[in-house]
């Protein structure tokens, strides 16, 4: 059922049980006092949506309303739907984590790779996160010149004896084993074994036939040397500032990715495409493995997914992170959720996916006023998380986790 609910003059769409009414309420003040411009966000238990609601305007001068089947570019929530796709091939037996990447992709042995097991691409330990020297943008369109790059390429560092989070090349990497199982591209395989399946309105990549759905993203107002999400700032680790963008000095990315050719590829960790129902669905198989008699995973594949691979000072962005297989799990520096069994994954800009098995819960926010922060969180998702689970801790509403 559909309403349509006015808050302080912000005008919400969806719907949303009474039960959770203060989530609704922070929604809203995202807009009154956080930044939003436009926004959807959405949550489900036990696979079943408890709140779906979105608002605003899909552009910045505010002319195009955000409507229900507005889609954005999610960032590095991207990479959230591509580990999902190695887990279902894990799932099959067709993906052994444990296996040399070389064993699916032999050229990748150059370099002194050939030990290198799948799940260091999963969990960002791998070393591969850039190229010894810069490349063009337009590169990152050219899925055989980038996969052809990174196995000639030398790690970084001792593969296995920390993590550094891969931005761009996790996705090429971790797709490049799917395609060599499957022979299908990582975005067909999503849309095939996932998206369809689940009548999840996400993709990798944007369909031109999309285009009139799809929401302007907007740069923060300082996009300059100066301000710390400037990715070329000197605020910003000097790894990262290597290795996180081919962008720097080139392009700002979120401007870019505007472009017909950003949308046109396949770029696996960094240019999918959905809004906060698409991704909450395709989040809560985590939860359980099935949904709405789709079963995807299996309960022992969803147990590997929430183990800690590595737990450290990431390499890259200098923070203390907790790896899952393709996604952060909550520890006390990040405190994403008060169960120990949740999974976080986010994207430049804001974007964000909450999956806590412990409540049986999924979680998402997207948005096109692009403030946040893609490993830490954004304040925006987050506030939103928090009246969720403030709601579920008070009197009688436990129940939910329990149905």
């Amino acid at each position: 059922m559909k309403t349509d609910i006015v808050v302080e003059e912000i005008e919400i769409h969806g719907h949303c049980d009474p039960h959770f009414s203060a989530v609704k309420e922070a929604f809203a003040n995202n807009f009154i006092h956080a930044g939003d411009v436009g926004a959807s966000f959405a949550a489900t238990i036990n696979g079943e949506f408890v709140i779906d609601i979105w608002a605003g305007y899909a552009d910045a001068d505010r002319t195009r309303p955000w409507k229900r089947d507005t889609l954005a570019c999610l960032y590095s929530t991207t990479k959230t739907m591509t580990a999902l796709c190695a887990l279902i091939l894990v799932d099959r037996g067709q993906l052994d984590l444990d296996a040399p990447v070389a064993k699916y992709w032999p050229e990748f042995a150059q370099a002194g790779k050939k030990d290198i097991p799948v799940k260091y691409l999963l969990s960002h330990q791998s070393g591969l996160v850039w190229f010894d020297e810069p490349i063009p943008v337009e590169a990152l369109f050219d899925w055989e010149r980038v996969v052809g790059l990174l196995a000639a390429q030398k790690p970084w560092w001792s593969p296995g004896t920390q993590s550094g989070y891969h931005a761009i090349t996790q996705g090429y990497l971790v797709g490049e084993v799917i395609r060599r199982i499957t022979n299908r591209t990582v975005g067909t395989f999503f849309r095939d074994e996932i998206a369809n399946p689940l009548q999840a309105d996400c993709q990798i990549g944007l369909s031109i036939s999309d285009e009139r759905r799809v929401a302007e993203m907007i740069p923060p107002p300082a996009m300059q040397p100066g301000n710390p999400l400037y990715i070329g700032s000197a605020l910003m680790p000097e790894m990262a500032r290597r290795s996180m963008y081919p962008l720097i000095d080139q392009n700002n990315p979120i401007i870019f990715s505007r472009s017909r050719a950003w949308r046109d590829a396949e770029i696996p960790s960094a240019n999918g495409y959905g809004n906060a129902r698409s991704v909450a669905r395709m989040a809560s198989v985590l939860v359980s493995g099935e949904v709405d008699g789709v079963r995807l995973l299996s309960l022992p594949t969803i147990d590997k997914a929430f183990q800690e691979q590595c737990y450290g000072i990431d390499f890259i962005l200098k923070l203390p992170i907790r790896w899952a297989l393709g996604f952060v799990l909550v520890s006390k520096e990040m405190p994403f959720g008060p169960n120990p069994h949740t999974l976080f994954g986010g994207g430049g800009g804001g974007s964000a996916v909450i999956i806590d098995r412990d409540a049986r819960l999924s979680l998402a926010y997207v948005m096109n006023n692009c403030l946040g922060s893609a490993v830490e969180g954004d304040d925006r998702a987050l506030s939103l998380a928090r009246a969720l689970y403030a709601a579920l801790k008070s009197e009688g509403k436990e129940a939910y986790a329990r149905k």
